[in-house]
């Protein structure tokens, strides 16, 4: 049974942060308690933590003390390895990687980082680790400044030296590789390595190796002038701006930094114009060399634009500064979440992650924690992927969730809004969408939009909508996507980031209508509490419902609940439990839970109870013992629209508890809204929910 997989390289800059990080965003959509453990770090000042470990436990939330994550520094390795003292090494090495064994499911280990000197000597320090810790191998090669030859040679000489000392290889990465060269390497590879191991080639991503603003200006001690909410902008490529602006805007490439002396007014000013230009690439930012800050015609002329990418000044020359930030390697930081998703990002890519799976997970998890649950949803996405029209592609927040979801493959994605405007926000936000891989539809001027004109017309014409009307209202964007889901030009919507609740599903509530047997649409938020995730419904559209409609709003959330993974107990809520309470707001739980039983007798049914005695098992046997429900509840239902969008908030607010939803419920088709407050992670999640429900509409 394996409980860990040791990470090596063999040189420095390898890139394996890349792997250890994916492999622990795989882990935890699998088991609860992962592990994380670096035996020898590079870090020497003593009281600062180590970047990539840092990284992790926070990113992750890992419940583990940094002082748990390593055995030794570099130097107080070396200082065992000069003083004969190897074999003490090792043992501390075990015990402290015994200790996280005994508390987690699964451990992820990973090598030294190759800074110091002999790397023949630290190659076999890190064998030695692997096998008296019984890990298999992932080996992570780079590619960078590679030949294919170069690449392919030294995988399968790693793979050969640890498996000549005995230790078992899982996987070879070759990281970093020209793009042009992966599909060469990869059928090369495959060629001379075992079956059973396996294979992934990464080609280079920019976005992972270049250093962002932040990291320059501290490198390089540099003084910010503007531009501090740019900060995380990435430098691709640089320019020095010393000619001509004609010739100097030639050279401008997408993300570049420009350095040039400060008292290089026309540089600086023709580079921010070029910046806000959609004719232009994207500017990283510009470095201001030699000690000379703008005059300040200049700097009042920077102060009044809307958007400034950020502007350093050094005090070094500009060939100076220019090797000086050639030689800036790039690392990913706990606050560069941007980096770190990229980096999930190309581990799922690149990884074969079921046949990895299959070799190294032999956990059965009890339960569901919220990252399991997140995990799952992906999933469950990818595995048919579906076309998900955003209605408000003018809104960054949907931007910025497009490109996640495109990079990830989750779904295909049709934007609407007018391409200038969104292609013009995308450059401004710096956000990484590519445009190759969405549709965007203006609707106004789509070729759909007089046979959209003329199905809305048929279909609402009974309800007084005239010709004039229906082509008013298909200029609509949420009319416009709903009719995109009805004609089957798109599979489901989400929309609600700008409009209200109402604005978004009153199309479909007009037109797409609710499921045979199903009268009332209803809605739910996934609660992804700390230990679980809980079901709360209706919290978002039915103010007070009936009896009746609580029957049916419970029985579509325990289906729902059961769909998405979670064992549905149903909890009715309500102000007492039991037969303690009385009064017509306490009737008419009991009434709908009833009714409940008498529908759906496979559903466990509890109510009325109180919300404690739902979820606390001590309260839940003192108020209602031998219940199957009470202290166990996965799906609440709140006996009011008050009651249960105030308790969601609270929880979410005071617990920290992500909230996924509202998901809609009832409808033909798939169409889900937001809250005006959403972040980019709602987004996410909402679309990944929006595109299974799709693939259950599909069956």
């Amino acid at each position: 049974m394996i409980k860990a997989v040791f990470i090596a390289s063999t040189e420095p800059h390898s890139g394996k942060s890349i792997i250890s990080i994916g492999l622990v965003n795989m882990l935890l959509g699998k088991a609860q308690k992962i592990g994380y453990f670096k035996p020898i770090i590079s870090q020497t000042q003593p009281k600062k933590k180590e970047d990539h470990i840092d990284t992790i436990l926070s990113y992750f939330d890992l419940p583990i003390a940094y002082d748990d994550t390593y055995a030794f520094t570099w130097e107080d390795a070396m200082r065992q390895m000069e003083t004969e003292s190897q074999g003490e090494m090792l043992d501390t090495i075990i015990r402290k990687y015994k200790y996280l064994e005994g508390k987690y499911d699964f451990t992820v280990v990973e090598g030294t980082d190759y800074q110091g000197e002999g790397a023949a000597f630290e190659f076999e320090i890190n064998v030695q680790i692997a096998k008296n810790l019984r890990a298999p191998v992932i080996i992570v090669i780079s590619g960078e400044e590679k030949s294919i030859a170069q690449v392919v040679t030294a995988a399968i000489t790693a793979w050969h030296n640890f498996d000549a000392r005995e230790v078992p290889v899982l996987a070879v990465v070759a990281n970093k590789v020209e793009p042009e060269h992966a599909k060469e390497i990869q059928n090369l590879l495959a060629q001379q390595l075992l079956p059973g191991i396996l294979l992934a080639v990464i080609p280079e991503d920019k976005g992972l190796q270049s250093p962002t603003m932040k990291e320059i200006c501290k490198k390089l001690n540099g003084k910010l002038l503007f531009g501090k909410d740019h900060l995380s902008n990435h430098a691709d490529h640089f320019v020095t701006g010393a000619m001509q602006v004609p010739n100097f805007l030639n050279f401008l490439k997408e993300n570049v930094l420009i350095i040039t002396p400060g008292d290089r007014g026309d540089i600086i000013i023709s580079a921010l114009q070029a910046n806000l230009s959609i004719s232009y690439p994207k500017v990283a930012g510009i470095i201001l060399t030699a000690g000379f800050e703008p005059e300040e015609p200049i700097l009042r002329l920077i102060n009044g634009l809307q958007t400034v990418v950020p502007i350093i000044a050094v005090t070094s020359g500009t060939f100076q500064t220019s090797n000086d930030i050639g030689a800036i390697r790039s690392s990913i930081t706990p606050d560069n979440t941007k980096k770190i998703q990229l980096a999930i990002d190309a581990f799922n890519k690149y990884i074969n992650i079921p046949e990895l799976e299959k070799q190294i997970i032999t956990i059965k998890p009890s339960g569901i924690t919220p990252r399991m649950f997140q995990y799952q949803l992906v999933e469950w996405a990818k595995s048919s992927k579906k076309h998900i029209v955003l209605a408000e592609g003018t809104d960054e927040r949907i931007l910025k969730a497009t490109g996640r979801l495109i990079s990830q493959g989750i779904v295909d994605i049709t934007l609407l809004g007018d391409t200038n405007d969104i292609q013009a926000i995308v450059k401004r936000e710096n956000i990484n969408l590519d445009f190759s891989k969405v549709t965007i539809v203006n609707p106004k001027f789509d070729v759909h939009y007089d046979d959209y004109v003329n199905t809305l017309y048929e279909l609402r014409k009974s309800k007084n909508v005239n010709m004039e009307m229906a082509r008013d209202l298909m200029t609509d964007v949420s009319y416009f996507g709903t009719m995109m889901v009805y004609k089957g030009d798109a599979d489901g919507m989400v929309s609600g980031a700008v409009n209200t609740t109402l604005h978004t599903i009153r199309p479909a509530l007009q037109f797409i209508k609710t499921k045979p047997g199903v009268s009332l649409v209803s809605s739910v938020f996934f609660m992804c509490l700390p230990d679980r995730v809980s079901v709360f419904g209706d919290c978002a559209v039915n103010p007070n419902p009936t009896a009746e409609q609580l029957a049916e709003i419970a029985i579509s959330s325990a289906d729902s609940s059961k769909r998405f993974g979670i064992e549905p107990r149903v909890a009715m809520l309500s102000y007492s439990s039991g037969t303690s309470g009385e009064g017509e707001d306490v009737e008419k739980v009991r009434r709908a839970t009833e009714i409940v039983r008498f529908k759906r007798p496979d559903i466990k049914v509890e109510g009325p109870i109180q919300y404690d005695a739902a979820v606390d098992p001590v309260i839940g046997s003192s108020k209602l013992p031998g219940s199957e429900v009470a202290g166990r509840a996965s799906v609440l239902i709140f006996p009011d629209l008050n009651t249960g969008n105030n308790t969601y908030k609270a929880v979410q607010r005071e617990t920290g508890a992500l909230a996924i939803g509202p998901m809609l419920q009832g409808l033909k088709k798939p169409v889900n809204d937001l809250s005006r407050g959403c972040t980019v992670d709602d987004i996410f999640n909402t679309v990944v929910i929006t595109a299974i429900q799709c693939q259950d509409t599909e069956k």
